[in-house]
């Protein structure tokens, strides 16, 4: 084995080209792999982690305290496949007070669950007390809200705060706790819960079985047999939870993992050329190896070390730089990701390093092995004897039949050329067909997010956005009521239209979390086009709300369901559409749906739009002038994510279309010195180096065209999967003019980008190739 380290260190040292090509292929790649394999793990990682070790509850059901009791509820507990239990909790729902809500930083007026609770934990939903103490008393009360820096003991900690409650003695907050199930929004004793008159009991579930939907309501029917009719209000199950926190960066995971992909399919057929490369360039490298005594097996353990040595070199740095690029970009897609109402910093596993840095040499390995086995089969005589420059055949009959075209003699010897080794030239086209696959992908997904972007921020459909002033904020309360604001906004120079937009926090019949409704009053919405399905809303009673909505609550356009306010309002009220992208605890409505939940109601936003080549500043001074109370912003246009998805595309396209040219700058330099001395010859009869230089490019550019022929639908391929891949695991929506990308003119471009890649990578050898002397090849020779 000395014998065999001392030739490969040789043949490192010696091949230095390709050496650098294998090292620099393996580095860009594991890059892109860390990148890829670092953000499907933080986008499952930490919601399972933290899960665990809270005891998260599985099932959350909330039953009608009217129809079944604590003791009915309490044997439940004991049905086959439940491995864990706590409560029955009884469960009130009171009003939160806008006064009271402003002293509480986090919690907004309305609806608030309220559990009773003896002690924060037990075997299923441990919380995190992490301010203050346990609700013990009869007038003490405890807060769900994250466990942010200074919520606990800063100058705006709730600990301490009188909370007054509708027809209840006033209550001091005394403890500050978060969960990741979201069972409840407060907590206060056994004892204090009686005074809320609660009419739901709650039950928190952990199941033997519960990784899937369908184990999820078979676990619930089972723990619900026999009880009575009606008596289950509603439940909740983890999977939804989940499915929320993860929304945000899954809507990354499945382009970033078809870039990973395609880098290692790059990075093999590139190490997989450059290797078969050497063994052919080295066929009389390999002879006196062999004739020195050196086994088969022993030449073959050479040319793999040769490659490992780079390959390694390569892995650790690009996994070591992969980890640098990755840290920032995971915080974009996955910053204070919410799980329940704890928020989690995004931190990669040890096993993405792991795999990368010791799974690409074992790729490199693979891919070397079957030509390396090429140098097993050859013997010594033959190996020494054979030429530097391949045999005739089909090579020389296609040289020979291209004489007869009317090109340029340094265009059809170009052409010939890849036909002399049509191995190397089939995997050349494969790397340039992957290059102009990823350009292709990586386009028609840029143009899809900008035009998402453009949808979803309004962009060209409001300019400015306009809020009313509020003293409890330290602003300045507007001298105009809301009416005469909007009518305000709209009679001043320059505006087109104003639409109001109103806020109001109400509740789904049987859910514990409160859900935002949006109104909009008057002029046309500054947000209609980014309708994905369905239809807008045509009057009171019809909602629009976003596909995360519709996973969490597992509805359907169509459904219709009930929403309570303060006073006992209720309202029952139709799916009729659904947007590209919004929280799943959001939806939007018609303004008089909003004030018949809840009357006198007033917008706190208006959105306006201006006549065409407008002054932007111009009219925020205007409204600043017509009334101070008024706060007017220029409307940015920037949707973030998609912002994030273009500038990492563009990154990793520019990454794996270097990794191809370097693919096709191998397979040029190999070439130029296995045909020394025919360029020799071919110069010392008259061909100029611009005629060897373009001769070279020429055998290329062949190659990167079919490749680009070939890699265009392969792209457009990918990108539709991709793209359906995002819409279900990122909850969102792409109407049917968003994916409307491709046209014969952008084809034609994209289809061009392979002899792009082809020339960039051909160029250089080229012009080394073409400026050697005739003398000194033929000596060379």
């Amino acid at each position: 084995m000395s014998a065999v380290w001392r030739a490969s260190r040789a043949a490192v040292r010696r091949r230095r080209l390709q050496t650098s090509v294998i090292g620099v292929v393996v580095l860009v790649s594991s890059m892109a792999l860390v990148v890829a394999l670092g953000l499907l793990d933080v986008a499952s990682g930490p919601f399972d982690r933290l899960f665990g070790q809270a005891r998260g509850a599985h099932v959350i059901a909330t039953f009608d305290a009217a129809k079944v009791s604590g003791t009915q509820l309490a044997r439940t507990a004991h049905r086959p496949g439940v491995r864990a239990w706590v409560g029955p909790f009884p469960e009130a729902v009171v009003d939160l007070p806008q006064n009271a809500a402003s002293e509480m930083p986090g919690m907004g007026p309305g609806p608030l669950t309220v559990v009773g609770r003896a002690q924060p934990g037990g075997p299923v939903d441990r919380l995190d007390l992490f301010a203050g103490h346990w609700a013990t008393g009869r007038d003490q009360i405890v807060l769900a809200l994250p466990d942010a820096p200074g919520m606990g003991n800063g100058p705006h900690s709730p600990i301490g705060k009188r909370i007054q409650l509708p027809g209840l003695v006033p209550m001091t907050v005394v403890g500050l706790a978060s969960g990741v199930s979201g069972s409840a929004q407060a907590w206060v004793s056994p004892q204090q819960i009686a005074a809320m008159h609660p009419t739901t009991y709650q039950m928190l579930y952990r199941f033997d079985q519960a990784a899937t939907a369908r184990q999820i309501t078979a676990d619930t029917a089972a723990v619900t047999a026999g009880l009575p009719s009606g008596s289950l209000v509603a439940h909740q199950s983890y999977l939804t939870l989940k499915a929320q926190v993860a929304s945000k960066p899954n809507a990354f995971v499945p382009f970033l993992m078809a870039f990973g992909i395609l880098g290692l399919l790059v990075a093999v057929l590139i190490v997989a050329n450059v290797v078969s490369g050497a063994v052919v360039s080295g066929f009389r490298h390999i002879g006196v190896l062999k004739s020195l005594g050196f086994t088969p097996n022993q030449v073959v353990a050479v040319y793999l070390v040769m490659v490992c040595v780079p390959a390694a070199a390569g892995a650790a740095v690009g996994t070591a730089l992969g980890a640098v690029v990755a840290r920032p970009l995971l915080h974009v897609v996955f910053q204070g990701a919410d799980l329940g109402t704890v928020n989690v910093a995004p931190t990669i596993s040890s096993w993405v390093y792991a795999s990368t840095a010791l799974g690409m040499p074992a790729v490199v390995v693979l891919a070397a092995l079957i030509p390396a086995l090429r140098a097993h089969r050859l013997s010594a005589a033959r190996a020494i004897s054979a030429g530097s420059a391949p045999a005739g055949g089909r090579g020389l009959a296609v040289q020979r039949w291209l004489s007869g075209v009317r090109l340029p003699r340094s265009v059809s010897l170009g052409l010939g050329l890849p036909f002399a080794r049509p191995g190397r030239a089939l995997l050349t086209v494969s790397a340039v067909l992957l290059g102009v696959a990823t350009v292709t992908f990586a386009t028609g997904l840029s143009a899809t997010m900008v035009s998402y972007g453009d949808a979803v921020e309004g962009a060209g459909r409001a300019q400015v956005i306009v809020g009313r002033g509020e003293a409890r904020f330290g602003q300045t309360a507007p001298k105009h009521g809301d009416v005469a604001a909007q009518a305000l906004l709209r009679g001043l120079p320059q505006a087109a239209d104003v639409s109001a937009v109103g806020f109001a926090d109400v509740r789904l019949l049987g859910q514990s979390e409160d859900v935002s409704i949006e109104g909009e009053r008057g002029g046309r919405s500054a947000l209609q086009d980014d309708l994905a399905r369905g239809r807008w809303m045509r009057g009171p009673g019809e909602v629009v709300v976003s596909g995360r909505f519709l996973s969490k609550y597992g509805m359907r356009l169509g459904d219709s369901f009930v929403l309570g306010a303060a006073g006992g309002r209720r309202e029952r009220v139709a799916l009729v559409g659904e947007v590209m992208s919004g929280p799943a605890d959001w939806m939007r409505a018609d303004w008089a749906t909003v004030t018949a939940l809840t009357p006198g109601a007033q917008a706190n936003q208006y959105w306006v739009r201006l006549t065409p080549g407008s002054d932007v500043g111009a009219y925020v001074k205007a409204v600043r002038a017509a009334d101070p109370g008024l706060y007017p912003d220029a409307k940015t246009s920037v949707n973030a994510g998609a912002v994030t998805v273009i500038s990492s595309a563009s990154v990793l396209t520019l990454m794996l279309t270097v990794v191809a040219a370097m693919g096709v700058f191998n397979t040029v330099v190999l070439s130029a010195r296995e045909r020394r001395r025919d360029l020799g010859m071919l110069k010392s009869i008259g061909m100029t180096p611009r005629q060897v230089t373009v001769m070279m490019v020429v055998s290329m550019a062949g190659l990167g065209l079919l490749g680009g022929l070939l890699g265009l639908p392969l792209g457009v391929a990918a990108y539709r999967v991709v793209v359906r891949m995002t819409e279900r695991s990122a909850h969102i929506a792409f109407p049917d003019r968003l994916l409307d990308v491709w046209h014969p003119g952008s084809m034609a471009l994209q289809a061009l980008a392979g002899v792009a890649i082809a020339a960039l990578g051909a160029v250089i050898p080229a012009r080394a190739a073409a400026r050697q002397t005739i003398a000194r090849v033929l000596h060379t020779e």
